[in-house]
């Protein structure tokens, strides 16, 4: 059986911000269609700026990138606004949630159908699937966000994603903040949205525990550079990541990077 398409295909990217600070060190990494890809690491790894990257979000912060590709289903798309990224259905869920306070949690979700042209009784069907997907949110539908839980506001930040029909969603830091039941229910949705609607997903995620649970693939960054990469399951039983990111081993080592890495030379060339 034939490997799933390339959606999304990094290669080599750095990243500049304000001219001077260099965030991003070559880094390169694939999606594929119908995946659930995490980025892992701990903070200031680049894990933000690299979905940044991707959905053409840099400029807002003064960042750009100087040197390497993007490229969706092959064809280049770096130089690309966001609203094309969008219109070619790439969408990020921002860290913190970013709903607007002031609107309903139905009108926060009819607001991502807005770039929508296919009329009012498809985005009408699509409201219906997500209430399908998030019961929590029918039953909160004309509560005024601002006076919903955090979970629950993640999950309407989520279903405004999927109100743009999108064919990638890009989920930073989905866990932040949250109850360890309401991360999980997160979770079992995103895994749900990608088994029934085959919806991509890339996301970064400091909880490494949980995101190589439903991930089919990981990328570990750490200060702006990919240090390991494979299979999710492969990744969970790995030795050093254990040790570093899964807190199941001693000592007191300072550096994934610094401190494994002749031992990964020594694996790789082998």
């Amino acid at each position: 059986m034939n490997a799933p398409a390339v959606l999304l295909d990094v290669n080599g990217i750095e990243v500049i911000y304000n001219h001077v600070i260099l965030v991003l060190k070559g880094v390169s990494l694939q999606v594929r269609e119908g995946s659930i890809v995490a980025l892992l690491g701990g903070n200031g790894a680049g894990k933000t700026t690299t979905l940044r990257a991707v959905s053409n979000l840099l400029a807002g912060e003064r960042g750009e990138v100087t040197k390497g590709s993007i490229a969706l289903r092959g064809e280049r798309v770096e130089k690309l606004g966001t609203a094309e990224m969008v219109r070619r259905g790439v969408i990020q869920v921002m860290e913190g949630r970013h709903c607007f306070a002031h609107l309903s949690i139905e009108e926060n979700l009819l607001t991502g159908a807005y770039t929508r042209s296919d009329g009012k009784a498809a985005v009408a069907q699509t409201l219906e699937k997500v209430y399908a997907y998030f019961p929590r949110l029918k039953t909160r539908r004309s509560s005024q966000a601002a006076y919903t839980s955090g979970g629950e506001q993640q999950m309407c930040a989520i279903g405004r994603a999927l109100m743009a029909n999108p064919k990638m969603v890009l989920l930073d830091e989905p866990s932040m903040g949250l109850a360890p039941q309401i991360v999980e229910e997160v979770f079992e949705i995103v895994r749900d949205l990608n088994a029934k609607e085959g919806t991509t997903f890339l996301l970064a995620e400091q909880n490494t525990t949980m995101a190589l649970c439903y991930a089919d693939y990981g990328y570990i960054l750490e200060n702006g550079r990919v240090v390991m990469d494979g299979a999710a399951r492969q990744l969970a039983e790995n030795e050093d990541v254990k040790e570093f990111y899964l807190g199941m081993g001693g000592g007191d080592r300072k550096s994934f990077r610094d401190v494994k890495s002749y031992k990964r030379r020594k694996r790789w060339l082998a």
